[in-house]
C-alpha cells in the first residue's frame, strides 16, 4: 500500500471538510437585502386597540408583510409564515395597530424593489418587564387572569416567542428597526429607561445586531394635549436617547385618542404610524443618524 498516496488522500479530504464547514452558516441560506423587516413590541397601544375600518382592509400593497406570530385558523394564518399585512396582525383578534401605517407609509416611499415585514409580539396591558428575558417568569406568575390567555398564546413568553421570529426572519431578509410602543404599565416608573436598555440589548446580542445599524423607535403615549391619562409618562420616554443613543421618540402630540383617554383611535393609530414611518426613513435616507 503506498501510505503517501493514502496520507495525501486523507489531508485533501480533511481540507475540504473543513472548507465545507466553514462556509456552511453562510451559504445554509440567502437574505434579501431588500426586504427590511421591524421587529415590534409593546402593550396595548402596540397590540392595537381600535378597531380597523373597510380603509385598513383594501389596497394593502403585497410588498407590505407581517409574519405570523400566533396560529390563527379562522384567517388561514401559521405562525412563522408571512403574509400581506391586512389587519389584524398581531394576534387573531386584535384590532388597528401603528404598525399597519409604519408599513403602508414605508413601501409607498421606499424604491419598488423594497420589501418590508414585520413582527409583531405585545400584550395589552403588560408591564416592560414582561419582556425581560431573564427575569419574565416572575412577572407572569403573578398576571392577572386576563392576561394569562394572551400569554399562552406566545407560549408564555414573549420575548422567545420574538426572538425565534426574528431569527427565522433573518433566513429571509435583514432586520433593520426595533419599534416600541410601551409605558402606560410603567407609568411614574423612574428605572423604565433602563429596562427598556436592557431588553433592546438583549435583541441586539441575540440577534447578532449592532445598534448603530437597527435603531430603536419608542412612540410616545397618549399626549397631554389629548388628556391622557399616562401622560406624565412621556417626560421619562423622552430620556430614552439619553441612555440608548440610538433611539428615536416619536411624538403622539395631535394623535386622536379613544374614550378611555388611555388608547388612541383609528385615526390616532394611523397617524403615530406615519411618524414612525417618517422617522425612520429619515434614518434610512441619512438626514437623521442612529449613533
Amino acid at each position: 500500500m503506498n501510505y503517501k498516496k493514502l496520507l495525501t488522500r486523507i489531508l485533501a479530504f480533511t481540507s475540504l471538510a473543513f472548507i465545507f464547514a466553514f462556509l456552511a452558516p453562510s451559504v445554509s441560506y440567502a437574505q434579501d437585502t431588500n426586504f427590511h423587516i421591524y421587529l415590534c413590541l409593546g402593550q396595548s397601544n402596540m397590540e392595537g386597540n381600535a378597531r380597523f375600518e373597510p380603509q385598513d382592509t383594501v389596497q394593502v400593497n403585497p410588498r407590505f408583510q407581517v409574519m405570523q406570530a400566533v396560529n390563527c385558523p379562522d384567517l388561514k394564518r401559521e405562525m412563522n409564515q408571512w403574509y400581506t399585512a391586512v389587519p389584524p396582525l398581531t394576534r387573531c383578534n386584535t384590532g388597528l395597530t401603528p404598525v399597519d401605517y409604519f408599513g403602508r407609509t414605508m413601501v409607498a416611499e421606499l424604491p419598488k424593489k423594497v420589501r418590508v415585514g414585520v413582527i409583531i409580539v405585545a400584550v395589552g396591558g403588560c408591564k416592560i418587564e414582561l419582556f425581560d428575558k431573564e427575569n419574565y417568569p416572575s412577572y407572569t406568575a403573578k398576571a392577572p387572569e386576563w392576561m394569562k390567555g394572551m400569554l399562552k398564546q406566545y407560549d408564555g413568553n414573549p420575548y422567545g416567542r420574538l426572538l425565534s421570529l426574528a431569527k427565522e426572519a433573518q433566513k429571509k431578509g435583514v432586520i433593520k428597526g426595533i419599534l416600541l410602543h410601551q409605558g402606560e404599565s410603567n407609568t411614574g416608573d423612574s428605572l423604565w429607561v433602563n429596562k427598556v436598555k436592557g431588553v433592546y440589548d438583549n435583541l441586539l446580542k441575540d440577534l447578532s445586531l449592532k445598534a448603530n445599524n437597527v435603531p430603536l423607535l419608542a412612540g410616545e403615549v397618549v399626549n397631554a394635549d389629548q388628556g391622557g391619562v399616562c401622560a406624565s409618562m412621556n417626560n421619562i420616554i423622552a430620556k430614552l436617547p439619553q441612555t440608548i443613543p440610538s433611539a428615536h421618540v416619536i411624538s403622539s402630540k395631535g394623535c386622536t385618542v379613544a374614550a378611555d383617554k388611555l388608547h388612541f383611535n383609528a385615526a390616532g393609530y394611523r397617524e403615530l404610524g406615519k411618524r414612525y414611518a417618517v422617522e425612520m426613513l429619515s434614518i434610512l435616507n441619512g438626514s437623521k443618524k442612529t449613533r
